[in-house]
């Protein structure tokens, strides 16, 4: 810093700031950047290694943060990455560059990612966005908007791409400053009306994703193989216009073997979280708990510790590579704790909230990042770790499906061999996303004034509660069917019993208790019952909305617990006048059920939409010629067939050990019903537990020739194999 630049240097750069002075005016503000000839390499992003300043103005703070800028190559941590990583100090070069400032203070600013940052899946933009200068995300002060961009609806142009929206926690923002430091910035407390507002509109987010994908394009023509891109952008809050100040190849991702897959499994399933935040990774690690809230005391840190802090800049990195798993009270998925975590392949969970207030110094804890959310344990918890190599999985005949519960774990479970999926349930989606009763959010007004602000807080982002309420349940829909486009994803409509739905927020006013609810109100019998119908519109709302805005055609809808044929013809009347309209409604029909207007307008204007119907009543089989002519197929609910074929509950611990889905019983219904819809050219497929339970049980299910088996991630491998070498013993390719 003590040394001056060379006359013919300083000459260079002021006559350069003097050109665009004449562009931008007198005094123009910049920002000057770093960028080092080893940045951005493969396993090596230096990320935030070297320094940048913003909202400099006159030549003399020009030469004076450039001087900055080349002389961060030597500070201790730069020195500490470098050794680690062997790259010689003395071979090392930096550029300064020099860019007009983006307004983005009285605007927003972000990152963007060309895939997702945590899987590797490929088929999406990953967009995250606060208020202000963009450096309170990149060193995790806040907690992003996160925006998920589908890129094969953004190629085909339809009306809706995105398909997640989280509004993030900005408290605070970074905004011009005019003091005596280097950089002009200063950090101030963000209004109520920024903290509940997305800082992008639709359109913008559509746009930077589109920007995205031609600069990922680009990267990948030049370098000749798929080159994910890592870029910001911000927007001029004068103007109104979007830039991309920054791009470069994603490091972490792109030169990973997808055919590799290492599992870690949990095996204390009784756990409960003590904390929960954004999960970076896919692992589980266990040690003891490390808080460090300064950096003045990272020396006391011990290599195989849990780092716990509230979060962390460049100056953390030397003790970050020791650590066993990272934890921080602030920060998202693209801040500098995540971004490091990944490429030292460390589990970390960011932004709890209160990790360093909760965890104790010296206690044991693991930590886990493999569900949809991180989560924390007390403990050094048992867990164990399984390799696979997908290259050597075999591909059978019979469909090999999976079971998907929540919608963030889709992208990671897409890498798994299947074929698409063949459940998903609404009700995770209803409990994960929104946490609340529909019928207390139709009806807002007639809630208690604590229920009333529990609602209106989830609802932040949106004004109508009905468009909050089908867009959370679109996203959750849509992300599992990007993950799996083309194939399959048969989405179940809700199947709450009333016991589970008098636990979401407002449910204790619209749920009677019943005595047994697995055979009670529940199922398709909700959803044409006046008391229930208007909740169930939002459900059909949300499936017509991924499916003709969003573009996902390849979301199937279906009934779960149809006890009789009239029931299917009621629930697919109600579906019509919301205008999702079946092959069964659009063609014949029993006399016994008229179409009422709404319903003849809504199948004037659109395409008939697939409906299965979960096969788990005996009447299903009984009157399987009848159902199959209202429905395009079937997928067997193992649980609740065996539950209703032998008369045991469920949820009773005392009956459940009599017997289960290998009962011959249960097994002759299965095997007719497969027959059924396979003569009459219906989809026959099953959803239930049994085939990842029972290895014999899936065998089973091959010898009647069911076309698809659906099986819960954890035993997709294992019982694929199995089912290849059935086939095989059977003489199938």
């Amino acid at each position: 810093m003590k040394t001056e630049f060379p006359g013919d240097l300083t000459k260079e750069i002021v006559a350069g700031y003097r050109t665009l002075e004449k562009r931008y005016g007198k005094n123009a503000d910049v920002a000057v950047r770093s960028s080092a000839t080893a940045e951005d390499l493969p396993g090596a992003s230096f990320a935030g290694e070297q320094e940048s300043y913003l909202g400099i103005r006159g030549p003399e703070e020009v030469l004076r943060a450039v001087r900055a800028t080349m002389a961060s190559l030597f500070t201790d941590r730069a020195i500490s990455y470098r050794a680690d990583r062997g790259f010689d100090h003395l071979k090392i070069a930096l550029s300064a560059g020099v860019q007009k400032m983006v307004r983005s203070d009285k605007a927003c600013s972000g990152v963007m990612f060309t895939l997702d940052t945590e899987s590797g899946f490929r088929n999406i933009v990953l967009i995250n966005g606060s208020w202000g200068l963009g450096e309170m995300i990149v060193k995790g002060e806040v907690t992003p908007d996160e925006f998920i961009v589908w890129k094969e609806g953004l190629e085909r142009k339809v009306q809706r791409p995105i398909i997640e929206k989280k509004l993030g926690v900005k408290l605070r923002k970074m905004i011009y400053h005019h003091g005596a430091a280097i950089e002009q910035t200063k950090v101030v407390p963000t209004t109520d009306r920024e903290r509940d507002s997305f800082v992008l509109t639709d359109g913008e987010v559509a746009e930077l994703a589109k920007w995205g994908t031609i600069i990922e394009e680009h990267y990948t023509e030049h370098y000749k193989k798929w080159t994910p891109m890592d870029m910001e952008w911000a927007k001029d809050g004068e103007t109104g216009k979007l830039y991309i100040v920054q791009a470069r190849p994603e490091t972490v991702n792109a030169n990973k073997d997808f055919s590799e897959v290492r599992e870690y499994k949990m095996q204390d399933g009784g756990a409960k979280a003590v904390l929960t935040g954004a999960s970076v990774g896919s692992k589980i690690a266990a040690g003891k708990a490390h808080v460090i809230l300064d950096t003045h005391h990272i020396g006391d840190f011990k290599k195989g510790e849990i780092l716990v802090t509230t979060m962390t800049d460049p100056d953390w990195e030397p003790i970050m590579k020791m650590a066993a798993g990272i934890v921080t009270d602030k920060g998202g998925r693209t801040s500098h704790a995540a971004i490091v975590s990944r490429e030292l392949g460390i589990p970390a969970v960011v932004g709890t909230e209160k990790a360093t207030k909760t965890l104790k110094t010296g206690e044991p804890v693991t930590v886990d990042t493999t569900g949809s959310a991180g989560s924390i344990y007390r403990g050094a918890l048992k867990f164990k770790v399984i390799e696979h190599d997908l290259k050597k999985i075999p591909k059978p005949e019979t469909k090999v499906m999976v079971n998907v519960a929540i919608p963030d774990s889709a992208f990671e479970t897409s890498f798994l061999p299947n074929s698409g999926v063949g459940l998903a349930r609404e009700e995770f989606i209803i409990a994960s996303k929104m946490g609340l009763h529909p019928m207390a959010l139709l009806n807002l007004a007639k809630q208690t004034p604590a229920v009333r602000k529990a609602i209106e807080q989830k609802m932040r982002g949106w004004d109508d509660p009905k468009k909050y309420y089908t867009d959370n349940l679109a996203f959750g829909i849509a992300k599992i069917g990007a993950a799996f486009y083309p194939n399959h994803v048969i989405v179940r409509f809700s199947d709450f019993k009333t016991n589970e739905y008098r636990t979401l927020l407002g449910g204790e006013m619209y749920e009677p208790r019943e005595e047994n609810p697995m055979i009670g109100w529940r199922g398709a019998s909700r959803y044409y019952d006046p008391k229930f119908k208007p909740a169930f519109m939002l459900e059909v709302a949300a499936i017509k909305q991924v499916r003709e805005e969003m573009g996902l055609d390849n979301v199937i809808p279906m009934v779960p617990f149809c006890r009789t044929v009239e029931e299917g013809m009621k629930v697919q009347e109600a579906m019509a006048e919301a205008g999702l309209v079946t092959r069964f409604m659009s063609g014949h029909r029993s006399k016994n059920v008229p179409l009422g207007h709404k319903v003849k307008f809504a199948m004037k204007k659109i395409a008939a939409t697939p409906i299965y119907v979960m096969c788990e009543i005996p009447s299903n089989v009984l009157l399987a010629d009848d159902f199959l002519e209202v429905f395009d197929g079937m997928s067997i609910g193992s649980n609740d067939l065996t539950q209703l074929t032998l008369g045991l509950d469920r949820d009773s611990g005392i009956v459940t050990k009599i017997a289960n889905e290998n009962n011959p019983a249960v097994k002759k219904l299965i095997a007719e019903i497969i027959k059924k819809c396979r003569a009459k050219k219906k989809y026959i497929g099953i959803c239930g537990q049994a085939p990842s339970d029972y290895p014999d049980f899936a065998q089973f299910l091959v010898e009647c020739g069911i076309e698809s088996i659906s099986l819960n991630p954890d035993t997709v491998v294992r019982t694929t194999v199995a089912i290849a070498k059935e086939e095989k013993k059977m003489g199938k390719k």
